[in-house]
């Protein structure tokens, strides 16, 4: 996107936010929907570029139940991996606007598909992970849950029942949503949201994918953010194509 274009487009953005924030006396706010794009701009890799993560394993050996049943040593090492990766990083200028909107009352909720916590270390309040957290796991035999600060050098046993490793509380491939996590995000798209901030999401992962048709049918605005076009964008009522970062500090600056 050319900077001309990208002014264009901010300004668009500007405008509908606006609008949509004067004509509205519901007390509804601004909700981000956020993938992995966001955080790309911290190092973190993407899993559907053309650098993602998923291009260089097989998916189906590392992140399902199945997996994770039969080989627990090399599941952990992978999300060992992963962990150590994010814990070198930090959140980026993206995650960090959001975290200023929220500050300022604009932004009412985050609701991330990423299980890197950034959005917690750049100091957001309101987040809805929907594919869980990486740094949460829990027993499948009794239900023990503990957050870990450090990635585990080895598959952790359950120190409640002792019969059962600790699994990452992610969501795996086969796995449903938690039904409540799905139920609030369902909640603050029909009732809470004037305007979808839609940031660095493929648009092809459901059900989170129908979150912006949920919300437009509503009556929310969508507004885009990705580098390239996707699914949603024919959907979108504006799209601004660069990197999250860019998009975000320009718009928070603009609104604030």
């Amino acid at each position: 996107m050319s900077g001309k274009t990208f002014k264009k487009s901010l300004q668009r953005a500007v405008e509908l936010i606006t609008s949509k924030q004067t004509e509205s006396n519901s007390g509804k706010q601004i909700v981000a929907l956020t993938g992995s794009g966001i955080s790309k701009g911290s190092g973190i890799p993407t899993f559907r570029g053309k650098d993602g993560l998923w291009k260089h394993y097989n998916v189906l050996e590392l992140a399902t139940p199945q997996a994770f049943s039969k080989q627990p040593d090399i599941v952990w090492e992978w999300y060992a991996w992963r962990m150590n990766l994010i814990l070198e990083k930090a959140p980026n200028p993206a995650h960090f606007a959001l975290a200023k909107l929220e500050q300022n009352n604009l932004l009412s909720w985050v609701i991330t598909q990423n299980v890197d916590n950034l959005h917690k270390r750049a100091g957001s309040k309101q987040i809805l992970q929907v594919h869980g957290d990486i740094f949460h796991a829990w027993c499948m035999n009794c239900g023990f849950e503990r957050q870990l600060l450090t990635a585990p050098k080895e598959p952790p046993l359950c120190p409640k029942c002792q019969k059962s490793f600790l699994r990452p509380g992610v969501v795996w491939f086969g796995e449903s949503l938690d039904p409540n996590v799905l139920k609030k995000c369902v909640q603050i798209l029909t009732e809470e949201c004037d305007v979808l901030l839609i940031i660095g999401t493929s648009g092809l992962v459901y059900p989170v994918a129908d979150f912006p048709r949920i919300a437009k049918q509503n009556g929310a605005v969508l507004i885009e953010i990705n580098l390239e076009e996707t699914p949603i964008s024919s959907l979108a009522d504006c799209s601004i194509f660069a990197p999250a970062e860019k998009a975000l500090s320009a718009l928070s600056e603009e609104l604030l």
